[in-house]
């Protein structure tokens, strides 16, 4: 099986476009691959799921434990072909800037995984060489096992690749050639999104017909060829209850490894979109809202009355909520869009959101419980990350956080039904999912009752009444039934 990091000395060397043309070449030649992302990028496993047409997964190490990441890619990886975990940043570039604790290196080195370096030689060629062997010499095991010229022509390749391999020692395995009309567009917090992009598919397939050309796919194999990890038992049970998960183009921001792990803790996932949804999904007993960009959305959210309402109305009545970045602004009273126009939201917290114009506490950072709430324990500590160009009036001060500089704030709201805060939660291997499993099964059987006693009340005061509510409530539940996987 084909397995590798796809690694690069720097930033904005060109990992995901080389990400795209090596899965999508390795589709059409029948290797049907899987995708990862080093780090806790949301944007870069989008591009991979359009190339793929399937799920890609995040591996972060310092969102999980060295055990937590090696049983999340034996369990997707098994199966398939191919594996390419595409790594963030520069190869060592880690926790803080400063050290190389969850770096690309570091996950080769958990996962015993070779990596493939993405060079883009623009402005230096003999010098490339000392880079290279620096970056050999800099760890051990250094896991380099092979160099992609990323943004060069076949005749710069043959003159560089001989050069480097007699200084270097590692194998150049080709290259990928300038192909500014495959360019994909970048904004604040990244690249433009998979589905914002009208012709990605076409771009993808000159990313594609290119490395098929200017690859050497038989040393490619012999340089990334490893035993297959052995498939992870998991077992997902029936589901127990009923969760609301926004999903649309304003909330985006949500990785895979969180939504398996609420379904392997009971919870049937109902998407919906805050953009074009009226009513929240019937007989849920929580509501997820991700992250994403609602400042680009904010007046088609505003828009949307009846489905802020409807949010106002649920969180308000005690239903199980978790709001992170971009859910947390939107539980907010306005949101400023991109121009600085402020809009209503759902007013269901006290902050005002607004543009700063600027990365606003970025990076990794670890979040302490100051009390009891629905997902955390008093004193409790989890890794979190944030990563937003907009700021909140009112950020709460149910938590401290804290980065590896020693700096620290208060931030996030958090009660017996709900979180709600700008740090990005990664839930799994954590007890996060089975709380909030376990608060929405509470609700349910909470309002179950209260519904219950309501009509055994009715029933003595107006039998008619109670009558019609009785039938109203049984179509309903049929209805609810029909549409749950249980039950097909």
């Amino acid at each position: 099986m084909l397995q590798l990091v796809l690694a690069a000395p720097r930033s904005g060397s060109g990992k995901t476009t080389a990400a795209c043309a090596l899965l999508a070449a390795l589709t059409a030649r029948g290797l049907t691959p899987c995708a990862f992302k080093s780090g806790p990028d949301y944007i870069d496993p989008m591009f991979h799921r359009a190339v793929l047409g399937v799920e890609s997964h995040n591996l972060d190490l310092f969102f999980s434990a060295p055990q937590t990441a090696r049983a999340l890619y034996a369990r997707h990886a098994a199966g398939h072909g191919a594996a390419v975990v595409e790594g963030a940043m520069g190869y060592y570039d880690g926790l803080g800037g400063v050290t190389d604790t969850a770096s690309a290196w570091q996950l080769a080195d958990t996962l015993d995984l070779p990596a493939l370096l993405v060079v883009r030689p623009k402005g230096a060629s003999l010098t490339l060489a000392a880079e290279l062997r620096g970056l050999t010499a800099f760890r051990t095991p250094h896991h380099i096992a092979g160099i992609l010229l990323n943004d060069c022509t076949q005749g710069l390749c043959a003159l560089l690749k001989p050069m480097l391999e007699k200084e270097t020692g590692l194998p150049v395995v080709g290259c990928l050639p300038p192909l500014p009309e495959a360019a994909i567009e970048s904004r604040h917090l990244g690249l433009k999104t998979a589905a914002e992009i009208d012709d990605l598919q076409r771009k993808i397939q000159l990313l594609s017909d290119a490395a098929q050309q200017t690859i050497d796919w038989p040393l490619l194999h012999t340089l990334f060829d490893r035993p297959a990890p052995a498939a992870v038992p998991c077992t997902v049970p029936p589901p127990r209850v009923r969760l609301a998960v926004a999903r649309d183009a304003a909330f985006c921001f949500t990785y895979a490894e969180t939504l398996e792990a609420l379904r392997e803790n009971g919870a049937e996932l109902c998407f919906f979109s805050p953009l074009a949804d009226t009513a929240l999904p019937d007989n849920i007993g929580g509501l997820y809202l991700p992250g994403g960009y609602p400042e680009l959305y904010a007046a088609r959210l505003a828009a949307n009355a009846p489905l802020r309402a409807a949010v106002k109305s649920a969180v308000r009545g005690g239903l199980p909520t978790v709001a992170e970045c971009g859910g947390f602004l939107y539980l907010g009273r306005t949101l400023q869009d991109a121009d600085g126009t402020p809009h209503p939201m759902a007013g269901v917290l006290p902050g005002q959101g607004f543009k700063v114009g600027r990365l606003v506490r970025f990076g990794y950072a670890r979040l302490t419980a100051r009390a009891d709430s629905m997902l955390f324990r008093a004193g409790e500590t989890l890794p979190v990350h944030e990563f937003h160009h907009w700021d909140s009036t009112e950020n709460g001060d149910a938590f401290t956080a804290a980065k590896a500089n020693g700096r620290q704030w208060a931030c996030g709201f958090a009660n017996a039904r709900l979180y709600a805060g700008f740090p990005h939660l990664y839930w799994a291997g954590t007890p996060l999912p089975k709380r909030f499993a376990a608060a929405a099964e509470h609700y349910i059987k909470e309002t179950s009752s209260k519904q219950a006693k309501h009509l055994r009340t009715l029933c003595t005061a107006n039998p008619s009444q109670a009558l019609q509510l009785a039938n109203c409530t049984i179509t309903t539940m049929q209805k609810d039934l029909s549409t749950c996987s249980v039950f097909r």
